[in-house]
C-alpha cells in the first residue's frame, strides 16, 4: 500500500505545472521537503492528480498523513549517549559549550572578584582553558554514573577498570593507540579500585581474577583529561547499608574541604576543617562501634598540566602549613576516611605481613600497578636495552601522565619488567605502591577538582551524584 501511494503522490502537479519529485514516502527526507508538501496541499483544495487511481488516491489524501519516523542517527551523530558510553561528547555538544560546574562565588575579603572588570577580563581569557577542563568533566560524570549504575558483584576488576577505561577514551575520542594519541586526550590516570583497608593506587595487573564481593568497600578513583587538563574525581561504592555512616562522614569531610577552599586560604585550616567533619561520625560494623578517622598522611593535591601532583599538598587533619591557595591554580580536594588506625603504608611487604590470612596467590595481587615518568627525570645511561626501548614508548605515549601495566599490555609490549624495575632504580620513573591501613578496617574516598578562577570557584567534577 505505501509504494502505491508513494507512486501516486509522485504526479502530484503544482499549480505553476512542475512536477514535485521528492521521495516524501521516505524517513530520510528532510523535513523541510516534507512541509513544502504539506504547505502545497493546503493552498490547491482540490489538486488535479493524473494517472490510472486518481479518485482513490484523491480520497487517501483526506486522511491525516502521518510522518514518517526520523531514523536514529549512528553512535557517532547520536544526541542521546549510549549504555556503554561510547558517543564523544564532542558529538553530543557540538558548538563545543559544555556544562560549567558548580559556580561558588568567593567569600569575606574576595567577594569583590565575582563583579571586578579587570577579574573579569583575566577570566575571558581563559576560554580554551575552561572548555578543555568542562569536556574532560562532562566526560567523566557520563562515565562515573554509568559505572555507578553498572557495577555489581560478581565482576572482575579487570572488568570494571577496562570499562571505565574504555567508555573514558570512546568520550575523549582519543582511543589511545596512535603513538601519542593518549596526550591529547583520554585517561589522566590508571582507573584506581581499592578495596576495604587498601585505600588508593591499586588497579589490577595482567591475570588479576580479584572479583568484588557483597561486603566490599571499593574506591573508584579515575581521571580524564583534554590536552592534559586533567579532571581526578572520586568515589566510594558499597553494596551493604552498614557502610552509610562511613561514606557519608567522607562524602561530608570532602564538601567541607571544597566549601572552605579558596584564593589566599592557608591549606592548614582546610584541614583542620576536614578532619572535625570527618571524625564526627562512627559507624557500627559487627555490633562494635567504629570512630572515622582522617588517614593523616594522605593529602588533597594541586594539579598542574600533564602533571596530577602540582607540589602543593592540601592535608585532611589539622596543621600548621601556611600555604596559601593562589588565583588560577586547581586543586583536587580529596578526603579518606578509615575505621583503622588512620595511617597507610605503602610498602607491599608490611600489606603482605598484615594480611598473614591471605594464601600466595592473593598477596600477589598487591603488587605495584600504577607509575609515571617523572618531570625531573635524570639523564641517566641506561645500560638495560629494554628500559630505553621502554622508557621511548612511555614519553611519547604517557608523557607525565601516570600509566599502569595494562596500559604497557595494550600497547603490545611484553617482557617489560626487568626494563620497568631499571627505570625505577635509575630514578626516571616512579612507582606508586597501594595504599593500604591495617588488615579489617574499612577505608572510602570522595573527591573533587575545583579550580580558583580569578571571579569565582568552579567546582567543575560536580555532578548530580556527588
Amino acid at each position: 500500500m505505501a509504494d502505491q501511494i508513494a507512486d501516486k503522490m509522485k504526479n502530484l502537479v503544482v499549480k505553476d505545472g512542475a512536477s514535485f519529485t521528492g521521495h516524501i514516502d521516505t524517513p530520510d527526507e528532510s523535513s523541510f521537503a516534507e512541509a513544502e508538501m504539506e504547505d502545497t496541499d493546503e493552498e490547491q483544495g482540490g489538486d488535479e492528480i493524473t494517472g490510472a487511481g486518481a479518485p482513490g488516491a484523491t480520497k487517501k489524501k483526506k486522511k491525516k498523513k502521518k510522518k514518517p519516523k526520523k531514523k536514529k542517527g549512528a553512535a557517532g551523530t547520536s544526541k542521546v549517549q549510549t549504555s556503554p558510553p561510547r558517543v564523544p561528547v564532542s558529538n553530543l555538544f557540538p558548538d563545543n559549550k559544555y556544562p560549567e560546574g558548580e559556580i561558588v562565588e568567593y567569600r569575606n575579603e574576595n567577594n569583590y572578584r565575582t563583579i571586578n572588570e579587570e577579574k573579569r577580563h583575566l577570566d575571558r581569557m581563559n576560554n580554551d582553558f575552561l572548555k578543555e577542563y568542562r569536556q574532560g568533566a562532562e566526560v567523566h560524570r557520563q562515565v562515573r554514573q554509568w559505572a555507578q549504575k553498572n557495577i555489581k558483584p560478581g565482576q572482575t576488576l579487570t572488568e570494571i577498570a577496562e570499562g571505565i577505561e574504555d567508555s573514558v577514551r570512546a568520550l575523549t575520542g582519543h582511543p589511545g593507540l596512535e603513538e601519542g594519541d593518549n596526550i591529547k586526550g583520554g585517561m589522566g590516570f590508571p582507573t584506581g579500585l581499592s578495596i576495604n583497608h587498601c585505600a588508593a593506587h591499586y588497579t589490577p595487573n595482567a591475570g588479576n581474577k580479584i572479583i568484588l564481593q557483597e561486603d566490599d568497600v571499593m574506591k573508584v578513583d579515575f581521571g580524564s583529561h583534554i590536552n592534559g587538563r586533567i579532571v581526578d574525581s572520586a568515589f566510594t561504592m558499597t553494596f551493604n547499608p552498614v557502610y552509610d555512616n562511613l561514606l557519608a562522614a567522607v562524602k561530608d569531610a570532602t564538601n567541607t574541604g571544597v566549601r572552605e577552599a579558596g584564593i589566599d586560604v592557608r591549606v592548614g585550616d582546610i584541614g583542620a576543617a576536614i578532619q572535625e567533619a570527618m571524625e564526627s561520625y562512627e559507624v557500627e560494623i559487627k555490633g562494635q562501634s567504629l570512630p572515622v578517622r582522617s588517614i593523616r598522611n594522605l593529602n588533597g593535591h594541586d594539579i598542574i598540566q600533564y602533571s596530577i601532583h602540582g607540589g602543593k599538598s592540601v592535608p585532611i587533619v589539622k596543621s600548621n602549613d601556611q600555604t596559601k591557595m593562589e588565583e588560577n591554580e586547581i586543586f583536587a580536594i580529596e578526603t579518606f576516611g578509615s575505621t583503622g588506625k588512620g595511617y597507610v603504608r605503602d610498602d607491599v611487604r608490611n600489606a603482605v605481613q598484615w594480611s598473614n590470612e591471605m594464601d600466595a596467590y592473593k598477596i600477589l595481587q598487591m603488587e605495584t600497578s600504577h607509575y609515571a615518568k617523572r618531570a625531573d627525570a635524570p639523564n641517566v645511561a641506561l645500560r638495560v636495552s629494554s628500559a630505553r626501548s621502554l622508557l621511548n614508548t612511555i614519553t611519547k605515549n604517557f608523557g607525565t601522565l601516570p600509566f599502569c601495566r595494562r596500559y604497557l599490555d595494550r600497547l603490545g609490549h611484553d617482557k617489560y619488567l626487568l626494563g620497568l624495575n631499571n627505570l625505577v632504580s635509575s630514578g626516571i620513573v616512579e612507582a606508586y605502591p597501594p595504599l593500604c591501613d591495617v588488615k579489617g578496617s574499612y577505608t572510602a574516598q570522595f573527591e573533587h577538582t575545583i579550580l580558583l578562577r580569578p571571579t569565582v570557584k568552579e567546582i567543575i567534577s560536580r555532578g548530580d551524584d556527588y
